[in-house]
């Protein structure tokens, strides 16, 4: 059988994987590019002219059909076999799961790990905040399919399918340099399903053996800014004799003593936070939890702050929303001790709000919680819990439903 054409782009690669795998399983002769040079081959002339994005691989037929898209190439690989229903599914309800895994695969899988291999391997800028809310999503992506495979050795039916050679490929990286020996047990249906897969005779015939992460890749370091060479503070004369440079030059560079919060000095108050976040977490909060708060809160060692994002009307998906919510917790640390509060994920997918309560230590935001990357994307109110209207809204906002609440909660983070 003569091969069907040629499967361009560099042949050590997860994407490019994936037609290869199919061609193996179906006995279908493909062609591949073992000497193709990323950065080279696919920015000539010639190559850009027949496809423009310049991505790999690519798919050129020997009667010149041409195809984008590692997926796609891989169905019509697929599509090119007698037996090609072994893997593309052989009734429409197996079709359409294939489908669906496909476009989990492709849609929500493949984005979230480049978003957190590229900052990490120097592709791409790696800035913080921008990194933990896309490694939450891949973390969230990776705990749905641990649920779908709870009792599942194949994604579709009880064979392999194209649905799997898909998600498998684009769980590889991850595999090989993210996911470390705790991740992996944390989503233990999803390794044991990697594990089986990879381990399939297809897989190591065009993967090899693959090796799991033993220790994440880390970001590489930021370059050194270039020291500014100090001058000499000019000294009294009378001074110049009992000057001793080496000691003062040790004492300017001795790293000074941590300042204590200034939340450490306020008069000692009759409600403990850690007492509250316990009982808080241990009891429905309406009404046990919220009578305790009213029965023990002191006004006087402690105020409540209504918080809004301030730009709204950039949010998109829900669960989008709901992971930036999770990225400006994680910055919140210093505050842990001095802080507890909601903020809900409130409305629908492209349109939606960040809404919530905070109670702080003090009458006014701490440094602990203004010292926050993100602290400046959100409006901070000061709330008087005695009016009747706002004491409605904490209560409902701490339950995470109710009337006071000003759109239908979809979802939300505690900081407690």
């Amino acid at each position: 059988m003569a091969p069907i054409g040629t499967l361009i782009g560099p042949t050590v690669n997860s994407r490019n994987y994936k037609a290869r795998i199919v061609a193996h399983v179906l006995g279908v002769d493909l062609e591949t590019t073992p000497s193709f040079q990323m950065g080279v081959d696919n920015k000539t002339p010639e190559f850009l002219a027949k496809y423009p994005a310049g991505k790999v691989p690519v798919f050129e037929g020997a009667d010149g059909f041409q195809l984008t898209d590692s997926s796609a190439i891989a169905n019509y690989v697929a599509s090119k076999s007698p037996n090609s229903a072994q893997l593309l599914g052989e009734t429409d309800e197996e079709r359409a799961l294939i489908l669906q895994y496909t476009f989990f695969a492709e849609s929500e899988l493949a984005p979230t790990v480049a978003g957190v291999l590229q900052p990490l391997l120097g592709v791409t800028p790696f800035i913080k905040p921008a990194f933990q809310a896309v490694e939450e999503q891949h973390f969230r992506f990776l705990g749905v399919l641990n649920t779908i495979l709870l009792d599942k050795t194949f994604l579709v039916g009880e064979r392999l399918t194209i649905a799997d050679i898909i998600v498998t490929c684009n769980l590889t990286m991850s595999f090989k340099l993210f996911l470390t020996a705790d991740d992996r047990k944390k989503y233990r249906n999803v390794t044991r399903y990697f594990k089986t897969m990879v381990n399939q005779p297809a897989f190591k015939a065009v993967m090899g053996n693959v090796e799991l992460c033993e220790k994440r890749v880390q970001p590489p370091a930021p370059a050194k800014k270039e020291k500014k060479e100090k001058k000499p503070a000019e000294q009294p004369k009378k001074a110049e004799k009992k000057e001793k440079p080496a000691k003062v030059e040790e004492e300017e560079e001795a790293p000074k003593p941590k300042p204590k919060s200034k939340l450490e000095s306020l008069p000692e108050t009759s409600m403990k936070l850690d007492d509250w976040k316990r009982f808080y977490s241990n009891n429905d909060t309406k009404p046990d939890a919220m009578e305790w708060l009213w029965k023990n809160y002191d006004a006087e060692g402690y105020s409540f702050w209504k918080v809004e994002y301030k730009y709204n009307d950039e949010l998109t998906k829900l669960f989008m929303t709901n992971n930036l919510i999770g990225g400006f917790f994680s910055r919140l640390e210093r505050a842990r001790k001095y802080a507890f509060g909601n903020l809900l994920t409130l409305g629908k997918d492209d349109d939606n709000m960040i809404w919530g309560y905070f109670i702080v230590r003090g009458k006014e935001i701490p440094e602990e919680v203004t010292d926050a990357a993100d602290f400046e994307s959100f409006e901070w109110t000061a709330a008087d819990h005695t009016d009747p209207k706002t004491r409605a809204e904490i209560e409902d906002c701490f339950a995470w439903e109710g009337p006071a609440l000003p759109r239908e909660c979809y979802d939300g983070k505690t900081f407690k």
